[in-house]
C-alpha cells in the first residue's frame, strides 16, 4: 500500500513524506520500499540508525540525506521531485513542507488504527504499522537474546515482570 501511494504521488511529481519513528520503525518501513519508484531521502535523525543497521548486516535500500534537498525547485532539477522522504513525525514543520513543495504526508503507526487519528494529526493518509509485539513474540525475543536481566519499560509492566520472574529471570520495572 505504501509503494502504491508513493508511485501515484511520483506519477504526479509530488513528494511523498512518510513519517515513522527514527529507530526501528523507519528501518522497517525502508526495508519494504521499492527504490525503483524514485529516490529515497532520509532525515538526519534516521540516517545514522540506517548506517548502524547496514553495519549489522541488515539490507536496506539506498538512501540520500534530506539535507541535500535545499529547495523544491533544485530537487526537481536533480530528479528528486517524486522522491519519498522518510522522517520522524516531529520533523514535520511548516519550514520542511515549504522546502519540499507539493507533498503528500502520511504517518505509519499503530495509532492510525484508531478512528480519527489521521484526521486529527492532519495527514493525508495513515498506514497501520505497529511497533508492538504480541506476548509470544516478546518472550521469543527475550529468549533469543539470552539476557538474564530484563528491565520492562512499556505496556503491562507488572504482569510482564512477574511472568519473567516466574521463569527464573531477573526482571524489574
Amino acid at each position: 500500500d505504501i509503494n502504491r501511494w508513493w508511485a501515484a504521488n511520483a506519477a504526479q511529481g509530488r513528494v511523498s513524506l512518510l513519517m515513522g519513528y527514527s529507530f526501528g520503525k523507519a528501518q522497517r518501513l525502508l526495508s519494504g520500499l521499492d527504490p525503483a519508484i524514485a529516490p529515497i531521502l532520509t532525515h538526519a535523525a534516521v540516517e545514522p540508525l540506517n548506517a548502524a543497521y547496514r553495519a549489522a548486516g541488515v539490507s536496506l535500500p539506498e538512501t540520500q540525506p534530506l539535507a541535500a534537498w535545499t529547495s523544491a525547485a533544485k530537487a526537481r532539477a536533480q530528479g528528486l521531485g517524486a522522491a519519498l522522504v522518510l522522517c520522524p513525525p516531529n520533523a514535520l514543520t511548516p519550514a520542511l513542507l515549504r522546502r519540499l513543495g507539493e507533498a503528500s504526508t502520511v504517518f505509519a503507526s499503530g495509532w492510525m488504527q484508531l478512528r480519527g487519528a489521521r484526521r486529527r494529526a492532519g495527514h493525508d493518509r495513515g498506514f497501520v504499522i505497529s511497533d508492538h509485539a504480541d506476548w509470544p513474540g516478546l518472550h521469543a525475543a527475550i529468549a533469543a537474546t539470552g539476557a538474564q536481566r530484563i528491565i520492562v519499560t512499556h505496556g503491562s509492566v507488572a504482569v510482564m515482570v512477574r511472568h519473567l520472574q516466574e521463569q527464573g529471570l531477573q526482571a524489574e520495572a
